[in-house]
């Protein structure tokens, strides 16, 4: 009985110094990772903006040649949807909404991962002169008083970041590949 009491006291001390500890833990996240693309920042632009092109350079549209998109219609502007669905638990299930636009500079899209929470992304391109353009992908996520959803934060960053800089580099081949094939003039 005493060993059992003993067992009990200390995984209830455990997890009290686990919610202390969560409760010191960031409550939101931001992921960031950038690339410079030759090719002018309207180019790029209209690619990132038109979310039927998303699948084009996405780093998760091969993990699961099984699932299902429903893209609105329009696919661009703001209020246009891109939906997921998939059993693959490394793709899941979602939505994306354009929420923001400046043209040639920004694409802001709100997304819903059902259960798993909701973020805001962005896609930030900066001329670089007339021909290169620094495009800039984010995510911000706030897990308010959520103590699992922190201690997830805190690989979030790794997670997330692999994938951007997997689907940044496939757009920047396909932007420039679509830029080569169509030179300006």
């Amino acid at each position: 009985m005493k060993l059992a009491r003993r067992v009990l006291v200390g995984m209830a001390g455990l997890i009290a110094i686990l919610v202390v500890i969560g409760l010191f833990l960031p409550a939101s996240v931001q992921v960031e990772r950038s690339v410079s693309i030759d090719a002018p920042a309207e180019v790029v632009y209209a690619v990132v903006s038109d979310l039927r092109r998303f699948n084009d350079w996405s780093p998760w549209y091969e993990l699961d040649p099984e699932a299902s998109y429903t893209i609105s219609e329009p696919a661009s502007g703001v209020g246009a949807t891109f939906a997921w669905e998939s059993e693959d638990p490394s793709v899941g299930s979602g939505s994306q909404q354009i929420i923001a636009l400046q043209e040639n500079r920004l694409v802001r899209v709100s997304l819903d991962f059902g259960a798993q929470g909701v973020a805001v992304a962005s896609y930030e391109m900066q001329a670089l002169g007339e021909q290169s353009t620094r495009i800039t992908w984010s995510m911000e996520t706030d897990f308010g008083y959520d103590l699992v959803g922190r201690y997830v934060g805190l690989m979030i960053d790794d997670w997330v970041g692999r994938d951007y800089e997997k689907g940044l580099a496939r757009l920047k081949t396909l932007v420039e590949s679509a830029a080569a094939a169509d030179p300006p003039g």
